[in-house]
């Protein structure tokens, strides 16, 4: 009998934990029958353990945070392939997150830890060696320099900077790859570093 029309438990007996072994092979069942439901209780399950695992790796919460991304779109395209007979659900899920961070390492082993930040760091530098008056010059100075930006790269900055939008989402909003995303921001923080220095 499928689980599907399996009676419910008696009203005493608690639900097993949102996390636990026997409910992560349950949602990632239903995921292979393309649940978005249940993706995205699998995601609120597991993200905290998955992240934990890429960040250790990459060290970079942003970076991070955009190979998760990665992670999910595999979990949600291969859970068909899980079997809960060689692996927990946890455990599968892990190493495709690790095998991700490792891909990600090698493809970009000497990834610069500034290109993403030179706003934030700039942004954030500069009142501490000036006064208030200067301060207000500086920011005059970014704001002049955004507007230099094609429209949409402004926004783009803007969003991923200010809002704290993932490289994901923004690829989302502006329906780009991800990669063309992180093109346009390097591009973008590119030309307003040397706006700013000029």
């Amino acid at each position: 009998m499928s689980n599907a029309f399996r009676a419910p438990p008696p009203a005493h007996q608690e639900s097993p934990p949102l996390s636990s072994p026997e409910r992560l092979v349950h949602l990632l069942s239903r995921v292979a029958d393309k649940d978005r439901e249940a993706f995205a209780e699998l995601y609120e399950a597991s993200v905290a353990k998955l992240f934990g695992t890429v960040l250790r790796i990459l060290k970079q919460q942003a970076w991070a945070n955009d190979v998760i991304q990665e992670v999910y779109v595999t979990i949600w395209q291969k859970a068909g392939r899980f079997e809960s007979e060689r692996a927990s659900a946890i455990t599968w899920m892990v190493t495709i997150a690790r095998n991700a961070a490792i891909d990600e390492l090698r493809k970009a082993p000497t990834r610069p830890t500034e290109s993403d930040s030179i706003l934030e760091n700039w942004v954030a530098e500069t009142p501490s060696a000036y006064d208030q008056r200067h301060q207000d010059e500086t920011s005059t100075q970014l704001t002049l320099c955004l507007d230099e930006l094609e429209e949409s790269r402004q926004q783009m900055v803007r969003l991923a900077y200010l809002e704290g939008w993932s490289r994901a989402e923004l690829a989302s909003h502006f329906d780009q790859p991800v990669n063309t995303v992180k093109t346009w921001l390097h591009r973008a923080l590119k030309q307003l570093k040397g706006c700013l220095g000029s």
